[in-house]
């Protein structure tokens, strides 16, 4: 495609993405540019626990292929013949890493990413529901955006699903379903907003239009099933 026909395209999607009832949001790689921040945390947390893992950029990419932190941890360790961990084990570790996220979003190096803000106030300004569908905890939710949007953000969402509160993360599409149910919407009223191949997936599954916007770790995904895919958020904002 042409940038002239692309502009034009593009364009086109503010009227869409206007349209729809509701914008649902992905977290991580969407709202801001977590994972390296997550990387970061996952090793300061395998140093506490005594842990001789190091995950580098790569390992790390590949690892995010694996949606769930305590099932990335899994994955890890299955590496091994006989993996090291228990359950209760990972779930310890995880907590661990939880921890350590927080305190590095609240030194604030985590702004959120281009347009965003701009499409939370559209969304305001235009009475749209907001609502978020991530595979990440709440935890995780609330040291970000606690951070990046002040106290009250969650009085900007009508509903938060996280991993943990569906049977299955992402790519299935359970924490888009239960999204729907919760604000009583059809899959046509909304527009989802992901970063990731499997995060489409899960969304495109519901049944719900996707906008993606290229993180660093998925940019090479597959995106033929999207609506519309930008490198950010400001490239259709207000």
């Amino acid at each position: 495609m042409s940038e002239a026909l692309a502009a034009i395209r593009t364009a086109g999607m503010r009227d869409i993405i206007a349209g729809a009832r509701a914008l649902i949001f992905d977290v991580d790689g969407t709202l801001a540019e977590t994972e390296e921040v997550h990387r970061r945390a996952f090793n300061e947390a395998f140093a506490e626990a005594g842990l001789d893992w190091f995950w580098d950029q790569v390992t790390y990419g590949r690892l995010l292929r694996v949606t769930g932190g305590k099932e990335r941890i899994r994955a890890f360790d299955e590496r091994n013949a006989v993996p090291m961990l228990t359950f209760a084990e990972i779930a310890d570790l995880h907590r661990i890493k939880t921890v350590r996220y927080a305190a590095l979003i609240a030194a604030g190096g985590c702004p959120l990413r281009p347009g965003v803000t701009a499409w939370l106030a559209g969304a305001r300004r235009r009475g749209q529901r907001l609502a978020i569908a991530t595979t990440t905890s709440h935890g995780n939710i609330e040291a970000l955006l606690s951070v990046a949007l002040g106290p009250d953000w969650g009085d900007l969402f009508e509903t938060i699903v996280a991993g943990d509160d569906v049977p299955r993360k992402k790519p299935a599409p359970d924490v888009y379903v239960e999204v729907l149910a919760r604000l009583g919407l059809a899959p046509v009223d909304c527009i989802a907003i992901e970063d990731s191949g499997n995060g489409l997936a899960a969304a495109a599954r519901a049944g719900i239009p996707v906008v993606i916007t290229r993180s660093v770790y998925f940019g090479d995904d597959d995106f033929a099933e999207a609506l519309l895919v930008v490198d950010d958020l400001s490239e259709v904002d207000d």
